[in-house]
């Protein structure tokens, strides 16, 4: 099969691997009809989450049912499915209790992360290829996926990122604990900062301010969520603004930005050098931003170590600090409902629907922010 595979750093190629085989009795294999690539994708292409030459990417896939164990009573072959970028067991107690991005079984390299397994997201996290490719095995098949029901005549852009950015985004609002007549202040107009930025309207919000460097970025928020927008370009102390025009700063800070915020030129040689898991910047802005008592949710993915982390002001202001990798999967039901019932449209953050074989290009495109690049979705 045809398949996305980091080759290094900057270095993504379509190549041919071997197709994936059925290797407990609950796996099921599907054929991807759709995927995307992620935000956190990038971390892998520019070699910031070291992996081998040759493993296949992507946490954004659907299709179709291809083969299923013997074990396997949830889906059927010729199922069309939407797959959850977390890895699931569904019978531990994380799982259980709707923390399923953090299952006690999925991911086996328990000495370097005792944290949950993820499709595409390199051996630090369980090792499972990528849907960035013609087909996938999927482990935990009476628990994993979504089926689509055969009434539902939807196209896939409108279903696909039940995968990770809606409910991610989703959480990010439901845990940082937005509620009627809130401000929030949502750090990233990517596709889950749009998305989040959406949520917290429909949460309640009286106040929804968007904050990013690309002006496109915010021209896309404006029009598609009508939010407030900033420029943290514009302002020598872009923190200090939004705590002004806030009238002492906003009660949710959401970060949809994490290690890939604007760097110092100190902050870029230590995350080289592996001093440093990424940029702080987005932390600080947060902080700068966040009125006291209030709350800052981290869900733009960070790295390992951070020298200079601001805890003494976080503590001192009696700041909560919230973060973490969304649980998926008892998110989909709901937002599958609330797209068929119209309630919101998720192909708004698509830019971009491109072939698999031009993955390459698209990384380069999506890395580099060209051509106005807000989400690109990915053909097999």
């Amino acid at each position: 099969m045809k398949a996305v595979t980091f080759q290094g750093a900057k270095d993504i190629q379509v190549k041919q691997v071997e197709d994936p085989s059925l290797q407990k009795n609950d796996d099921i294999i599907v054929r991807i009809t759709s995927t995307a690539i992620c935000g956190s994708d990038l971390h892998i292409y520019q070699g910031a989450l070291p992996t081998h030459p040759g493993y296949v990417i992507g946490h954004e896939p659907m299709g179709i049912v291809e083969e299923v164990g013997p074990e396997v009573t949830r889906v059927k072959k010729g199922d069309r499915v939407v797959l959850p970028f977390n890895i699931s067991c569904g019978h531990c107690f994380y799982c259980q209790h709707d923390m399923e991005s953090q299952c006690d079984n999925s991911n086996p390299n328990k000495e370097i992360a005792d944290t949950g397994g993820y499709f595409g997201f390199t051996e630090r996290y369980g090792n499972y290829p990528g849907g960035q490719a013609e087909l996938l095995r999927v482990p935990y098949g009476n628990f994993m996926p979504f089926v689509i029901p055969e009434s539902c005549e939807l196209e896939d852009e409108a279903l696909l990122f039940m995968s990770d950015v809606l409910p991610t985004a989703y959480w990010s609002v439901e845990n940082s604990g937005v509620k009627d007549g809130d401000t929030v202040i949502v750090l990233g107009c990517g596709p889950v900062g749009l998305m989040t930025q959406k949520f917290a309207w429909m949460k309640g919000a009286k106040r929804v301010i968007a904050v990013d460097n690309l002006p496109y970025r915010l021209n896309h928020a404006k029009r598609m969520n009508n939010v407030e927008t900033i420029n943290f370009e514009d302002y020598d102390n872009a923190g200090s603004y939004l705590k002004e025009i806030t009238e002492g700063g906003a009660d949710v800070v959401i970060d949809c930005v994490g290690m890939d915020g604007k760097k110092s030129v100190v902050e870029a040689v230590e995350q080289k050098l592996k001093l440093q898991g990424g940029t702080l910047s987005a932390i600080e802005l947060g902080l700068n931003s966040v009125r006291k008592f209030g709350t800052i949710q981290l869900t733009g993915v960070y790295g390992s170590k951070y020298n200079m982390f601001p805890l003494g002001n976080i503590f001192e202001r009696n700041v909560t600090l919230k973060m973490g990798q969304a649980p998926v999967i008892h998110y989909m039901p709901m937002l599958f409902d609330k797209i068929t019932n119209g309630e919101f449209d998720p192909t708004e953050i698509i830019t971009h629907k491109v072939p698999l074989d031009q993955a390459s290009d698209a990384y380069k495109v999506f890395n580099d922010h060209q051509d106005e690049v807000i989400k690109v979705v990915l053909k097999p």
